[in-house]
């Protein structure tokens, strides 16, 4: 299982960025997609995430700016981030959990592992 993200990079403050992953590998499920980020000198956090059946979660301080969606059939999360300020600036992650894969055996696997995308970098300027 790997995820691949993309999308970050340099944006004045007021700004919008797109960050976007996929999953791949032989997955027939993912519980919950989300979006974690790491600032300097400070914790990884939760941003955002999406449960298969849509249901959204977000850190306080993003509420209203930030909107995750997913496509389950492509294994996709997407996170758009609007009136971005200074504060967002950190390394964005990727995270999936709750797997459903297939074996090469053709059995169904219930995997209860984190997976990570690398990060992506955000900066917001003044």
């Amino acid at each position: 299982v790997q995820l691949q993200a993309s999308g970050g990079g340099l944006v004045q403050a007021g700004g919008s960025l797109r960050l976007s992953c996929a999953a791949s590998g032989s997955i027939l499920r993912i519980d919950v997609m989300g979006w974690y980020r790491q600032a300097p000198g400070k914790e990884r956090e939760l941003v955002a995430d999406i449960s298969s059946g849509g249901v959204t979660n977000y850190e306080d301080s993003v509420k209203g700016r930030f909107t995750i969606s997913r496509d389950n059939a492509k294994k996709t999360v997407i996170l758009q981030m609007n009136s971005l300020n200074r504060e967002d600036t950190a390394v964005y992650y990727c995270n999936a959990h709750g797997l459903t894969t297939m074996d090469s055996m053709g059995v169904q696997v219930v995997d209860g592992e984190d997976y990570w995308g690398k990060g992506t970098l955000v900066t917001v300027s003044s």
